[in-house]
């Protein structure tokens, strides 16, 4: 264990000394040159030997700015997963998803085994609307290949202006084929908070996406509309959350626990400890809490959630959310690029930290997430292996664990995908969003006039079997293939898909969620643990 924090420490040394090295030693890094050691100096020079060789002899023409962002990039890797370089383009695009609104695509992604992998896509954005979804492959930008892409050249390829066209080929795992998808660009929306809504007489719903600036504003906004309504109990939905800035995910546990209750500690071998508690009376501190989790509920979303399940404060409902417990800063540097640095890691009210192991490296790291899925665990509890030597416990004496993410108190499975079912072979293609689309603007003024408002169309809108059929022959015709034979689950899954996307090209979210909801197994056992 020593031998491995003296060479994190050791590493961490020399990236401080390369980075005030290539910025020029800005003075806001607050980086003395003349306190290098002998063996600090030896590195620099050693670097600069390195690259007047490049310059002199190497064979074609070099991007020097880009030969520095890989031997920083790596250095940074060698560290932990979550530690990153970011160019001056690329943190002004990070910023724009928390912080502003921007034209592109809308997915959120990661780059992992040279492959780029779609995280999140952005609800109402328009890859959702082409039929992206969260743990695509893309493997294609406008016909050409993109395996090996870097973070600056896939958000050059993606964004672009609004009303544009991107064609993307994409994998997704558990099917052979490639899809391809053609996608207008557009403006990208912020809000972190989807929709806000009354699922019956007494229990409000809250789906947020991110954490961002806007997010203590809008939850809270969400929250008082709730209970104007007569909200008693609450179900904050965080799957597929990946998280965003801790002082929002602060502000949302402030909602729910009393004063001076504990929400997050924070602690660094170079950081000063810290104890963050809520700092005032939430506007939701007496009504019934559920949070709901999942494999992407990630960083932020897991402040959340541990701050619920370990002060006792409601009940976490779903499946292990990803396992990221380290807190990163931002240093910027001269040129306005900036590295990302892990300064410290949080802990839940207990004291547990839910990082998960990443000492094999980043690929195997993020490659957990599709074990999980071929072990089983997704499917069943039983196949969680959770480590019985990190073992804490809430407020009122419950045990939970540390080291692999928050374990829901109520774990919801999977359901398995059979990919010769006529649901999946229509939904992994763009028809069943194509057809949506177009079935609703064809009859928006007679949908409309039937279905006044998001409400009454949730409530009394039908898709029949007829529907259905047009929709098949949609697939049919456009993927130039026969569909499988119609099972009774997919009849009803389609059913069910087809009603939420026309109601969302119609209503927005105030349509789509309420009728998606309603079939959700994770809500259902929410609601059920609410009456329990």
């Amino acid at each position: 264990m020593d031998e491995n924090v003296n060479k994190h420490s050791r590493l961490l040394i020399f990236l401080w000394i390369v980075v005030a090295f290539l910025a020029g030693f800005s003075v806001a890094l607050r980086w003395n040159p003349h306190r290098l050691s002998r063996s600090g100096n030896e590195q620099l020079s050693k670097m600069s030997e390195v690259m007047s060789y490049i310059n002199r002899y190497y064979v074609d023409s070099v991007n020097v700015d880009s030969i520095y962002g890989l031997a920083i990039n790596a250095m940074l890797q060698g560290l932990d997963p979550h530690s990153t370089y970011s160019t001056a383009e690329e943190n002004k695009t990070m910023m724009e998803t928390l912080e502003g609104s921007f034209e592109g695509i809308g997915i959120q992604f990661n780059i992992m085994n040279d492959t780029l992998m779609v995280v999140s896509v952005i609800s109402g954005g328009p890859s959702e609307k082409a039929g992206l979804m969260a743990g695509d492959r893309m493997i294609e930008v406008d016909g050409k290949s993109i395996i090996g892409i870097k973070n600056e050249q896939a958000f050059k390829l993606l964004r672009g202006k609004k009303g544009s066209k991107v064609k993307v080929g994409i994998l997704r795992p558990g099917f052979k084929d490639k899809y391809t998808y053609e996608i207008t660009r557009g403006v990208i929306p912020t809000y972190t908070v989807d929709v806000a809504y009354m699922i019956d007489s007494r229990t409000g719903y809250i789906k947020l996406n991110e954490f961002g600036s806007t997010t203590a504003k809008e939850f809270n906004k969400a929250i008082m509309k709730l209970k104007r309504q007569g909200m008693s109990s609450l179900i904050v939905d965080l799957r597929s959350n990946t998280g965003g800035f801790l002082d929002a995910a602060i502000s949302v546990c402030d909602e729910f626990l009393p004063q001076n209750r504990k929400i997050v500690s924070i602690e660094g071998s170079k950081v000063r400890p810290e104890v963050i508690y809520a700092s005032k009376k939430g506007d939701f501190e007496d009504g019934q809490v559920v949070i709901l989790i999942d494999d992407f509920s990630a960083s932020a979303s897991e402040i959340v959630a541990g701050a619920v399940q370990d002060n006792d404060r409601g009940l976490i409902v779903g499946r292990r959310s990803f396992g990221k417990g380290l807190v990163q800063r931002q240093f910027d540097l001269s040129d306005n690029s900036s590295i990302r640095l892990t300064t410290s890691r949080y802990h839940t009210p207990s004291g547990r930290c839910i990082q998960r192991d990443y000492e094999n490296g980043s690929e195997a790291y993020y490659e957990d997430l599709y074990k999980r899925l071929l072990n089983g665990e997704m499917e069943s509890a039983d196949s969680i292996h959770l480590d019985s030597t990190k073992i804490y416990h809430t407020l009122k004496g419950r045990t939970v664990y540390g080291g692999g993410g928050i374990m829901p108190d109520y774990f919801v499975p999977l359901e398995r995908i059979d990919d010769k079912e006529t649901y999946y072979e229509i939904s992994n293609s763009s028809a069943l969003i194509q057809f949506a689309f177009h079935y609703a603007n064809e009859h928006k003024p007679a949908l409309k006039q039937q279905f006044p408002d998001a409400q009454s169309y949730v409530a009394k809108m039908q898709v029949n079997d007829q529907l259905i059929q047009q929709l098949v022959k949609y697939y049919e015709k456009n993927n130039k293939k026969k569909a499988s034979k119609m099972s009774a689950n997919s009849s009803k899954e389609l059913k069910t898909w087809l009603k939420a996307l026309i109601g969302r090209n119609l209503y927005g979210e105030e349509a789509f969620y309420p009728t998606i909801n309603n079939t959700d197994p994770v809500i259902h056992k929410a609601l059920e643990t609410l009456k329990d």
